[in-house]
């Protein structure tokens, strides 16, 4: 993982967002907001960035490899779900893998569609239209001339306008919050942590996210500790996973790292991008859920899991989602990834196309 040059970072701003943060997400827990943590520290951070507001007349500020610290926490807790089970259920995931693979440049053409019509040229429109790989998009549209800051606002509205409706989708559906770590209780609630299996689990978290890095593996920072914390849960060696507050910390975390990428926004790019990414996310969630539901029909895939699967939010984000409710968070995950590596590759292939 990188390192973090702490003489760069102002840690009184630092201390501040991370205070409000946590004090968004336990409000939200405490009013029992679905995946509570996570949204009420993203909306609450994210609200004041994007009014300026300066808590002490300090920005609001979270450096990016400090969220790269936490991610590595939900891959270790993801592996702790791989089982004999889960790999050999792996073997009937063809067909909805195969269904990813339509699914993405049907939602990247959709997305495309909706943003010319809504006034966007085509070189922005295509670029922000990618469902998947922030960081490529933007600086893949940047290199073609596109107006960075549209890309950035579009693709960090995309993510959070998916990550807080999904779980009020759920909501509604079953009429139960998304709980902030259910499914970490659910697989590790009889495996206590001891003092070896945390070291093991640090180690898996470290070694994996640099080993991940070194296989240039698609959302290294997650996918590497997930097969190394999957390796020691299948020969034995942990049966614990990181506990409940440890997920809580970490979303915690990645909601103030969202709310953060409001600071210094222009007002009027961001209503006029508000517009654009709220429709763009409600035709891709319909669109999520209608592969979802040919898939589950087809393939006998579980509806929910199915829907999670290819609901385009951000990797860390969906995965939590899916732990949060203990369902198939290896299948769901693994999905995700994908979508990531179809959604750069197919932008790669249409480029020249705008």
């Amino acid at each position: 993982m990188p390192a973090l040059d702490w003489k760069s970072v102002d840690l009184t701003a630092l201390a501040l967002t991370l205070a409000l943060g946590a004090i968004g997400g336990v409000l939200a827990h405490l009013a029992q907001m679905p995946l509570g943590y996570l949204l009420g520290s993203m909306v609450l951070v994210g609200l004041l960035a994007a009014f300026d507001i300066k808590p002490l007349a300090r920005p609001m500020t979270l450096p990016t490899r400090l969220r790269f610290f936490f991610v590595p926490v939900i891959g270790v807790a993801i592996g702790g779900a791989f089982t004999p089970e889960v790999a050999r259920a792996a073997l009937g995931w063809g067909p909805s893998l195969a269904a990813l693979v339509v699914f993405v440049p049907v939602a990247h053409v959709v997305a495309y569609t909706l943003f010319r019509r809504g006034g966007l040229d085509r070189t922005e429109a295509y670029y922000s239209a990618i469902p998947g790989g922030l960081i490529e998009s933007v600086q893949m549209g940047e290199e073609a001339g596109a107006d960075a800051r549209v890309l950035i606002t579009l693709q960090t509205l995309r993510l959070i306008l998916t990550i807080i409706m999904v779980p009020l989708i759920f909501l509604a559906l079953t009429g139960s919050a998304v709980g902030s770590a259910a499914g970490t209780e659910m697989v590790g609630a009889a495996a206590p942590v001891t003092l070896r299996e945390a070291g093991l689990m640090i180690l898996a978290a470290v070694a994996g996210a640099r080993l991940g890095k070194l296989l240039r593996l698609p959302g290294y920072i997650i996918t590497g500790p997930l097969l190394c914390s999957a390796m020691l849960h299948v020969t034995g060696l942990v049966q614990a996973i990181p506990p409940a507050w440890l997920i809580a910390v970490t979303q915690v975390i990645l909601g103030a790292g969202l709310g953060v990428r409001f600071v210094g926004m222009d007002r009027n790019l961001l209503i006029r991008c508000g517009k654009l990414a709220l429709v763009n996310a409600v035709v891709a969630l319909i669109l999520a859920f209608a592969f979802a539901e040919l898939v589950h029909l087809l393939a006998g895939e579980p509806l929910a899991a199915a829907f999670l699967a290819f609901a385009p939010g951000g990797l860390a984000e969906m995965s939590l989602i899916a732990l949060s409710l203990n369902v198939s968070v290896i299948y769901v995950t693994a999905h995700h990834v994908l979508r990531i590596v179809l959604a750069v590759s197919f932008a790669k292939l249409g480029k020249r196309l705008v």
